[in-house]
């Protein structure tokens, strides 16, 4: 099984970023994330 990059907890505050009303183009560049795995 491939080991994650990110923790929970990372990902849930990246989401929680989107939801506060961060475009997701923005997020992704933030975080070092690709725009296909978000």
């Amino acid at each position: 099984m491939k080991r994650s990059r990110f923790r929970d907890e990372q990902i849930i505050g990246i989401l929680k970023e989107h939801q506060t009303g961060l475009g997701a183009k923005g997020l992704c560049r933030k975080h070092g994330v690709s725009d296909a795995a978000y």
